[in-house]
C-alpha cells in the first residue's frame, strides 16, 4: 500500500474543521497557480494573435515576397517591369509558392463634391487572389477583370468611404498627375472593405491594372512588380532560396533588374515591433512562474509547519525522510493539479470571450487592429501546462527537504 499517497489524500481532501491554518493556505496556493496559469495562457495567446493578425494583414496587402525593378518606400510611383510567361510558370511551379500575381500602383487624389483625399490605386489583373479582401468585405462585392475592356469598378476601405461619404455603387473621380499633367479617371464603388489596418486602409483602393498602364503608357505586359504568396510563412527563407535561382541576377527584356524583397524587409519597423512582443511574453511568463512558485513554496512550508506534530509521529513510527518528502510532494501535486484545472478553465473561457465577442477594443491607428487579437493552439496549451507542472514539481521537491531537519522528539511536542 502506498501510505504516502493515502495520507496525502487525507490531508488535501479532508473537510473537517481541524485544519484551521492549512486550509486557507491551500486555497491561496491553488489560487496562485490558477491565476498564474490563466495569465500565461492569455499572454501567449495575445502575442501569437497579434503577430498573426498584423502579419496576415501586411501579407494581404503586399504578399510574402515582391519582385520589382526598384524598392522605394517613400513613393508608390514605380518603374515598369515585365515578366514573361515562361518565368511566371517556373515561379508558380515552385513547391513553396502558393500563388503569384502582377500588380501596379499609382498615387492620386479622390475628389468628391465637398472633400478630397490622397490615395494609392493598386491595379490588379485577372489572376488576382481575392481571398484576403473577400474575408474583409463588409459591403458590396468584388469585381471581375476582363482581357479586353477596362473595368471602372473599385474596392474602397470603410475608412475612405466614411471620409468621402461614398457608398456602394457611388461614382467618383480619381485624379493622377502624369508627367506634370492631370489625368482623370471616373470610377465606381463596387465594394467596401475594412481590415482595421488603418495605415493601408486610409490610402489603398483596388482597381483594374489597365488604368495604370494607360495612364503611364505602359505595354500590356508591364506592371510595377510581382507578388508571390508562399505556402508557409515560417519557411520564407527556404522559399527565397528556391525562387532566387529562377529569377535572381536576371533582367527583363528592357534591361530592368529583378529585385526580390520579403514582407519583413518592406515593413521592418512593424516586424521589429512584433518581435518585441516575444520578449514581453517571456517576461510575463517568468513573472507568473515566480508568483506561482512563491505562493506554492509559502503554502507548502506553512502546511509542513502545521503538520509538524504528524511528521514527528510518523518519524517515530519509522517513516524515512524520503517517504515524508514524497508524502508532501503528493500534497503539492494535488494543489498544483487543482490550480491548473481552474487556471485552464479560467484562461480558456477568457480567451474564447475575447476571440468571439472582442470585449477589449483597441485603437487601430496605433495597434493595427480594432480589438485585442488572441490565438492559441492546443500545442501551445499543452506546452504551457507541461512547463508549469515540471517547474512546480522541481520547486516543490526542493522545498520538502526541510522535513529532514525536523527532530521527532521536538516535533511531537510542537504545538
Amino acid at each position: 500500500m502506498n501510505y504516502e499517497l493515502f495520507i496525502a489524500k487525507k490531508i488535501f481532501f479532508s473537510k473537517n474543521g481541524q485544519e484551521q491554518i492549512s486550509r486557507p493556505i491551500v486555497r491561496l496556493a491553488t489560487a496562485g497557480v490558477a491565476i498564474s496559469l490563466a495569465v500565461m495562457l492569455i499572454a501567449v495567446g495575445v502575442v501569437i494573435g497579434f503577430k498573426k493578425e498584423v502579419r496576415e494583414k501586411l501579407i494581404g496587402f503586399g504578399s510574402h515576397i515582391q519582385v520589382s525593378a526598384s524598392f522605394n518606400n517613400q513613393t508608390y510611383e514605380t518603374k515598369p517591369i515585365q515578366f514573361d510567361s515562361t518565368l511566371l510558370q517556373q515561379i508558380r511551379q515552385s513547391p513553396y509558392v502558393k500563388h503569384a500575381q502582377c500588380f501596379a500602383t499609382q498615387p492620386g487624389i479622390i475628389k468628391v463634391s465637398d472633400d478630397f483625399q490622397g490615395i494609392v490605386l493598386k491595379g490588379i489583373d485577372k489572376d488576382f487572389d481575392w481571398t484576403f479582401f473577400q474575408n474583409n468585405l463588409i459591403e458590396g462585392k468584388t469585381f471581375s477583370i476582363s482581357d479586353t475592356t477596362t473595368s471602372n469598378e473599385t474596392l474602397l476601405s470603410k475608412k475612405l468611404a466614411d471620409m468621402l461619404h461614398l457608398s456602394v455603387n457611388d461614382k467618383f473621380f480619381a485624379y493622377f498627375i502624369i508627367n506634370g499633367k492631370v489625368r482623370v479617371r471616373p470610377l465606381i464603388v463596387s465594394g467596401i472593405y475594412s481590415t482595421g489596418f488603418s495605415d493601408y486602409d486610409k490610402i489603398f483602393i483596388i482597381g483594374d491594372i489597365k488604368h495604370i498602364r494607360k495612364l503611364n503608357q505602359w505595354e500590356n505586359e508591364q506592371c510595377s512588380g510581382l507578388e508571390i504568396e508562399v505556402n508557409d510563412f515560417d519557411k520564407m527563407d527556404e522559399a527565397i532560396d528556391n525562387i532566387y535561382p529562377i529569377i535572381g541576377n536576371m533582367y527583363d527584356q528592357d534591361g530592368n533588374y529583378y529585385m526580390l524583397k520579403t514582407i519583413q524587409e518592406i515593413n521592418p519597423q512593424i516586424f521589429s515591433w512584433l518581435n518585441l512582443l516575444d520578449m514581453n511574453a517571456i517576461v510575463i511568463l517568468l513573472l507568473m512562474m515566480l508568483v506561482a512558485g512563491f505562493t506554492m513554496v509559502s503554502g507548502l512550508l506553512i502546511l509542513i509547519l502545521d503538520r509538524t506534530n504528524m511528521i514527528g509521529i510518523l518519524k517515530a513510527l519509522g517513516a524515512s525522510n524520503n517517504s515524508l518528502q514524497k508524502l508532501f510532494h503528493y500534497v503539492s501535486l494535488f494543489i498544483v493539479g487543482r490550480g491548473m484545472i481552474i487556471g485552464n478553465l479560467l484562461g480558456l473561457i477568457l480567451i474564447f470571450l475575447q476571440k468571439r465577442y472582442k470585449i477589449i477594443p483597441l485603437d487601430p491607428d496605433i495597434y493595427y487592429t480594432d480589438a485585442v487579437p488572441i490565438e492559441l493552439s492546443w500545442i501551445n496549451i499543452i506546452l504551457i501546462n507541461v512547463g508549469v507542472l515540471i517547474i512546480s514539481s522541481l520547486i516543490l521537491r526542493l522545498s520538502t527537504f526541510i522535513i529532514s531537519k525536523i527532530s521527532p522528539i521536538k516535533s511531537i511536542q510542537f504545538e
